[in-house]
């Protein structure tokens, strides 16, 4: 079996982890890594277990000619990678958003309909084991019809009004933050749980922090700041956090809660599907842990267990029982869905488990309609 050759362009958190990710997967080698920013690409790419580093990703796909390219650039920069890849009859594994704008994700699916080449976006959460649990046991009725649904996705990392990062300039990160970062994530899972898009949002989303104080020093995301000695302040006209309301295609309604400013919150993403006969729930930062509550017993709590799951769950739950899967597995498994498509040639099939550009586009359209919701101040339909 040939391997399939793969580069990535970025080298920071996502790079990083879309390494470590394909490594674990049979029969694709990376080959080469791109990044005209990396202090010291060289040595990262060393770290990384790849053999060659360049600059500028145009040259590394000139001179390797990888079948796949995996994109982990800032978002501004997305659009960019991911239309040279179809363009040149490359396949394209992308970070999300898909784009910078809902005009750009669609000029992308555009182009994919004259290149039909491997396509897929990084929505990972998706392909956790519980999740999958959570889809089979409604797909199986053994919850009953479901009746509501709620949920947040929370975090800390930009409480203080001096965290600073790229993603808070709109020029870079886009015209939305918060709902476009997390909230993207949250829309994706309760998609793939309920079957069922989203078809109708109300939002309403706040800036905490109309100013922030930008230090010297670039603070990645997730990162420290380091103590500096001068700040300037910034102008941000992105939100810190918002609540949504949400009407999915079947006529069930949910609420979100999104934010990047509730102190001790990490990556608190949960999702509660209320049913007839019982409520089933995840939580992200437990992610081996499916939370069944009814009437009689109250609350159980059961693992992720290879073997023991319902439906194709059991794809993804690979270890025995109180072995936890968790972010890196559910990223894995995406990557191992799309290239087991790739190797069939199914993935120019219309419906995929992994989220394609598609789908993608699809989730920025709630997006956008978030946005216009919050402007307008009613629903927002899709």
């Amino acid at each position: 079996m040939n391997k399939l050759k793969v580069g990535i362009v970025a080298s920071g958190m996502m790079g990083q982890k879309h390494a470590d990710a394909l490594h674990r997967i049979p029969g694709v080698e990376v080959i080469g890594i791109a990044d005209p920013y990396a202090k010291d690409l060289s040595k990262i790419a060393e770290d990384l277990g790849i053999p060659n580093a360049f600059s500028d990703y145009r040259e590394m796909c000139e001179t390797l000619k990888p079948d796949i390219l995996h994109n982990c650039t800032p978002n501004h920069e997305h659009f960019a990678v991911n239309s040279y890849a179809i363009k040149h009859g490359i396949g394209i594994y992308s970070e999300k958003p898909l784009a910078a704008s809902l005009q750009e994700a669609q000029e992308l699916c555009g182009l994919l309909e004259k290149h039909h080449v491997p396509n897929a976006v990084n929505f990972n959460y998706r392909s956790n084991a519980i999740v999958r649990e959570m889809r089979a046991r409604i797909r199986e009725g053994r919850t009953g019809k479901p009746l509501l649904v709620h949920g947040a996705y929370l975090q800390d990392w930009l409480m203080y009004e001096d965290d600073y990062n790229w993603r808070l300039d709109s020029a870079k990160g886009g015209a939305s933050r918060t709902v476009a970062d997390i909230g993207s994530h949250w829309f994706d899972t309760a998609q793939v749980i309920l079957d069922q898009k989203i078809k109708a949002v109300y939002a309403k989303l706040l800036t905490v922090y109309p100013v922030r104080q930008k230090s010297a020093g670039e603070v990645g995301t997730f990162g420290k700041k380091e103590e500096q000695g001068t700040y300037e302040p910034v102008p941000v006209d992105t939100e810190d956090a918002g609540m949504i309301l949400i009407r999915f295609a079947d006529g069930t309604y949910g609420n979100l809660v999104l934010s990047q400013v509730s102190g001790g919150y990490k990556n608190a993403l949960k999702i509660s599907v209320d049913c007839a006969k019982c409520s089933v729930r995840w939580e992200q930062e437990e992610p081996d842990h499916l939370i069944v509550g009814d009437r009689e017993h109250g609350e159980t709590k059961s693992y992720a267990a290879s073997g023991e799951m319902s439906g194709d769950a059991n794809f993804y739950a690979t270890l025995p029982g109180g072995h936890p899967v968790g972010w890196s597995d559910a990223l894995y498994n995406s990557m191992r869905l799309f290239y087991q498509a790739v190797r069939n040639g199914t993935f120019k099939e219309p419906k995929q488990e992994y989220a394609t550009f598609e789908d993608a586009a699809y989730v920025m359209r709630i997006v956008e309609a978030c946005l216009k919701s919050d402007k307008e101040d009613c629903w927002v339909n899709l």
